[in-house]
């Protein structure tokens, strides 16, 4: 990648590996020589019994037991299967476990995403520097990769759907244990997905977000408007913001990179929401290769709608006794900040779930190789749809000593992945009526 080169699509006797050794999405069909990951048989492809359309979803592996529970005083025993994030963890907090259960593939997506990866595979390619992707839509665009950017993009152009909305609340905590609860609604239109279209259609948007904040009362009706961009160097993605004491709408300066995210009390950067995001132009993405490693997933008991947030946040961690940890396989890429670029976050390494190339794990360091900070993504399939998607995702600050939560609709309805959106609901001009 660093040469600036675009990188080759696949071959179509490569990509026809695809649904056969690989899953359509190309993730490896088999399970370990161990048997402690099983092979991908299909995944949740529908409803499960008592899921009722608008409710939250129930566990399809509640009789599953905890076949390990890792603290500070046993971890060394299944060292090879943790990440030195987790173990940060483990060391920092005395009262934070990892409670690993059986490994479940449920990852499943509808077969027309199936189809659209399998024809990225034979015409996606890189643009130079790994700013964007052409000859894709859709999905993942590089379901067979070879470098640690077509992994990276895998991420970001999942398929998440066409169309959400909900209303959920993120939490901050403080070194000291105080938490503080902002709760919005939000509204999303996924345009890269839309059945039918074509990347010039898109006008390079990724997807459009519509936020309102409900509370704390100094806040309500603050309204944010966001277009993502596919491509951030050509054009970086734009914002508006509304304030009801302003009365007025208005352009919010380019947020990007390491521009502190407000919503977190600058515990996270702006390029770490969905665990990344963004342009990848400041780093070197290093494909290190396959891992086992024990990763959140099918995190159903802490997706339930009976539960309040005292209920999963703790004062220094989520509550371990709600999240559930599974042996994966994981594509680890390491990003190293290139020479004459600034961030702060010196190296970063992420580890993508293989049967769904959604980031599951992320640690990022400081110029002296210090491990600043972890964050978790805890995944279900939503198997309305289906899908796989983050329910909550936390970043944990090691130096500050606190944590972000964000995703926690418990007290909320869950994600309506029914509605119907179109782009033009979500300009500036229909942000202004809406304010009005």
């Amino acid at each position: 990648m660093t040469s600036g080169l675009a990188m080759a699509k696949v071959s179509p006797q490569e990509a026809a590996r695809l649904g056969k050794d690989l899953t359509p999405m190309g993730a490896e069909k088999a399970g370990n020589a161990s048997g402690s990951i099983p092979a991908w048989t299909g995944g949740i492809t529908q409803p499960v019994k008592g899921y009722e359309e608008g409710e939250f979803h129930p566990d399809p592996y509640a009789t599953d037991r905890v076949r390990h529970e890792i603290t500070l005083a046993n971890y060394k025993q299944f060292e090879q299967y943790l990440t030195p994030g987790q173990i940060a963890l483990l060391k920092k907090y005395p009262t934070y476990s990892i409670r690993v259960y059986p490994s479940r593939r449920s990852a499943a997506y509808p077969k027309f995403v199936y189809d659209a990866v399998k024809k990225n595979a034979v015409t996606a390619e890189l643009q130079p520097y790994g700013t964007g992707v052409r000859n894709t839509i859709m999905a993942s665009p590089f379901p067979i990769p070879s470098d640690g950017a077509e992994v990276l993009w895998n991420h970001t152009l999942r398929y998440r759907g066409l169309s959400w909305e909900y209303t959920s609340s993120t939490l901050n905590t403080t070194s000291g244990g105080d938490k503080s609860i902002t709760t919005r609604e939000y509204q999303y239109y996924f345009a890269y997905s839309e059945p039918g279209i074509t990347l010039p259609e898109i006008d390079n948007k990724i997807f459009y977000l519509k936020r309102k904040t409900l509370s704390p009362a100094r806040m309500s009706g603050q309204m944010t408007l966001v277009h993502e961009t596919l491509d951030q160097i050509r054009s970086p993605r734009k914002s508006w913001i509304y304030m009801p004491g302003q009365r007025r709408v208005r352009r919010t300066p380019d947020l990007a990179y390491d521009t502190a995210d407000i919503d977190s009390n600058g515990v996270r950067t702006i390029d770490q929401v969905d665990m990344f995001n963004g342009a990848p132009n400041l780093y070197d993405w290093k494909l290190i290769g396959k891992q086992e490693k024990y990763i959140p997933y099918n995190a159903y008991q802490v997706h339930q709608g009976d539960l309040e947030i005292d209920d999963i946040a703790g004062t220094k961690h989520i509550n371990p006794q709600l999240l559930r940890y599974e042996p994966h396989r994981v594509w680890v890429v390491e990003a190293t900040l290139r020479l004459g670029m600034s961030h702060l976050y010196a190296k970063r390494r992420y580890y993508f779930d293989e049967d769904t190339w959604q980031i599951v794990l992320a640690e990022e360091y400081g110029e002296d190789g210090k491990l600043l900070q972890v964050t978790e993504a805890h995944t279900i399939n939503y198997y309305q749809v289906p899908m796989v998607y983050s329910t909550l995702e936390v970043t944990y600050d090691l130096v500050q000593d606190r944590y972000f939560a964000e995703g926690l609709d418990n007290e909320r309805d869950p994600i309506d992945m029914n509605v119907e959106f179109n782009r033009r609901e979500f300009t500036s001009s229909a942000l202004r009526r809406e304010a009005r």
